[in-house]
């Protein structure tokens, strides 16, 4: 088969779609035929050498696909050949064909074109799992999501908004904060003219966020915690400004309040079906429906996977790039 290779980490012409062997579904496993791969910044960190497949994960990039179910294991209940699906992965989206756990599998949702359900598993079980699971968001609450415009931050709106929460972002454009309050933003901070503590306090009466979902690490630190309500979660899903930074616990003392850093690829395999079953349960309900929907911003041949990649590093996207063997 086909699939997008990393010889040797570093720009977008690193990725090299090269002719590999076609992987092999184990007892527990589905062979899926891609439709299309979702494209993450993990991707982008593992291309340049500084974010390495978990132990067993295929090598190639690629976290999450739509695709067609070619073969199941011999253990496998639930899923047949033919079955539309989208799949959460460890790696190796980036290919034609790739062989998911299949705890990891999910229907594709009814009235979602099979290619753009590849804009949903990455982005869908980050929020939940983080947002939802461990920072508990409840409705009246706020969230404030850093990069509004993002896959994940358009996920985040929208399901924030569909349990009744208040939502605040931040967005480096006009275009972009536009974006994010047709999708229900209310609280819309431009990062480049804006200081989003300060937006925040004027908007909730000096009380802050409830909840931060933060990409930015280190650079954003101290202020995330400065905007903080009492009792206020901070989850760190990224690390785009640094990884490195000074934590004042004495403000998180007194606020009463919590710093949680997680990633979601390395995690057990046990962990990720309960967090797909999870997400199946609350979200897919909503994404049938139509009220929360995947944000594609457009689609690239797999083959121009380094296009894809330079469109990511320029940030003039809104939503997800997709790639399509």
């Amino acid at each position: 088969m086909k699939a997008i290779t990393i010889p040797v980490p570093g720009d977008a012409d690193a990725l090299v779609l090269a002719d590999v062997p076609a992987p092999e579904p184990g007892p527990t496993d589905v062979l899926v035929t891609v439709a299309a791969a979702g494209v993450n910044r993990a991707d982008l960190m593992q291309r340049q050498g500084f974010y390495d497949p978990p132990p067993g994960a295929s090598a190639y990039p690629g976290l999450e696909v739509s695709g067609t179910v070619a073969a199941v294991g011999e253990q496998v209940q639930g899923w047949s050949v033919g079955d539309k699906v989208c799949a959460l992965l460890s790696g190796g989206g980036y290919a034609e064909q790739v062989v998911v756990p299949a705890g990891q599998l999910l229907p594709v949702p009814e009235g979602v074109a099979l290619r753009d359900a590849a804009a949903l598993p990455e982005v869908v079980c980050t929020v939940w799992s983080n947002v939802f699971m461990t920072a508990s968001l409840q409705p009246g609450q706020t969230l404030l999501v850093h990069g509004g415009s993002s896959g994940i931050g358009t996920m985040a709106i929208q399901l924030a908004r569909e349990i009744g929460a208040h939502v605040a972002v931040t967005a480096g454009s006009p275009a972009k904060l536009e974006a994010c309050r047709d999708l229900g933003a209310e609280i819309l901070v431009n990062y480049r003219e804006q200081d989003f503590v300060e937006v925040l306090r004027e908007h909730t009466d000096g009380a802050g966020a409830d909840v931060v979902l933060d990409n930015m690490g280190a650079k954003y630190l101290a202020r995330n915690v400065e905007v903080l309500a009492t009792n206020g979660r901070l989850v760190v899903i990224g690390l785009q400004g640094g990884a490195r930074a000074e934590l004042d616990l004495g403000a998180l003392l007194r606020k009463r309040a919590a710093v949680v850093a997680t990633s979601l690829r390395a995690r057990p395999a046990a962990e990720k079906a309960t967090i797909v079953a999870a997400v199946r349960e609350h979200v897919w309900p909503l994404v049938a429906s139509g009220r929360v929907r995947p944000i594609v911003h457009g689609t690239h041949p797999l083959a121009a996977a380094a296009d894809a990649h330079r469109e990511l590093e320029a940030s003039t996207h809104i939503g997800k790039v997709l790639l399509e063997p």
